[in-house]
């Protein structure tokens, strides 16, 4: 079977039945179609010709030539595993192409976030003008971190996601995945303001809640570009996206005392490992209250 064919069956299993959003399928289908390109230049167009030599070649080339990051490979080496494991499955190789395989090492990162000080400046509805854009904005970043949503789940959000009666909002995760999240009475009068006023601005044939003021949806890079503009008025930070805010949301819930199995199901992580990460934010923060507290943290080493 020709490698493109291969691939291109495959990203039809995982959209139609496994079920991933369209945004992971499509993740999956750069990955593999950038070991298909490596692979044509290498004459190698049949899944029978692969082998671990040729996968050992494509990593060393995103590592040495193309200088992607460690993370950034072992996405794409994780991608090329799962179509492996399909065309065994499917009985259309036998070979495990990644038994002689060995993936670079991610050196741990701690997830970054913002200040609770800085969240408390960027509530400061000065900051944004009295306007359709001003209100929506504002409302996005406010959304993000009450309810730690990833960014595509805050696109996708409709008004009858909501439930105003229940105060909880309905959100497509990864895999398809819904969960609710509660609302606090404060954003919920925000998200009926801000539909009121969009309402008066757009109309009221809107597909989604968050819209532009010709009345299409968000896009991913406009959110972006919203959080970017606002949160760099009140953060110094070197990185500053939504996926921030989210790491915020979870980081400070744990700083005051949340449950962390709660944390993991508003977040909608599938395991508790994700969630952990963020109780080595939480440590970091008692060692450095330690030192600037402690008659004694001077004089001992504290690891």
């Amino acid at each position: 079977m020709k490698l493109s064919q291969s691939i291109s069956q495959f990203i039809d299993y995982i959209s139609i039945e496994r079920r991933l959003s369209p945004l992971t399928a499509a993740a999956y289908a750069t990955d593999l179609n950038s070991f298909l390109n490596f692979s044509e230049q290498n004459q190698v167009e049949d899944v029978e010709e692969v082998s671990s030599l040729l996968i050992r070649q494509w990593e060393m080339k995103l590592l040495e030539e193309e200088k992607l990051s460690a993370r950034s490979v072992c996405r794409k080496l994780a991608a090329l595993r799962s179509w492996n494991k399909y065309l065994r499955k499917q009985k259309i190789v036998t070979t495990d192409f990644f038994a002689k395989i060995t993936t670079p090492k991610i050196q741990q990162q701690l997830p970054v976030f913002f200040r609770e000080s800085e969240m408390e400046k960027i509530s400061d509805q000065s900051l944004f003008p009295e306007t359709f854009e001003g209100i929506r904005d504002s409302l996005i970043i406010e959304l993000f971190y009450e309810t730690g949503i990833r960014r595509a789940e805050l696109v996708g959000i409709s008004d009858n996601n909501i439930d105003f009666e229940n105060n909880t909002i309905k959100v497509l995760g990864k895999r398809n995945k819904e969960r609710i999240i509660p609302i606090e009475l404060d954003l919920k009068q925000n998200i009926l303001y801000y539909i009121n006023v969009r309402y008066n601005t757009v109309g009221c044939d809107t597909e989604k809640l968050f819209v532009t003021e010709k009345g299409k949806p968000v896009t991913p890079s406009l959110v972006n570009s919203i959080v970017k503009k606002y949160m760099s008025k009140v953060s110094n930070a070197n990185r500053i996206s939504p996926h921030i805010l989210r790491h915020s949301f979870a980081t400070h819930l744990l700083n005051n005392g949340a449950d962390i199995n709660a944390i993991k199901e508003l977040l909608g992580h599938s395991s508790l490992a994700a969630t952990q990460v963020y109780t080595h934010n939480t440590v970091e923060k008692l060692k450095k209250i330690y030192k600037s507290a402690h008659p004694r943290a001077q004089k001992r080493r504290f690891l």
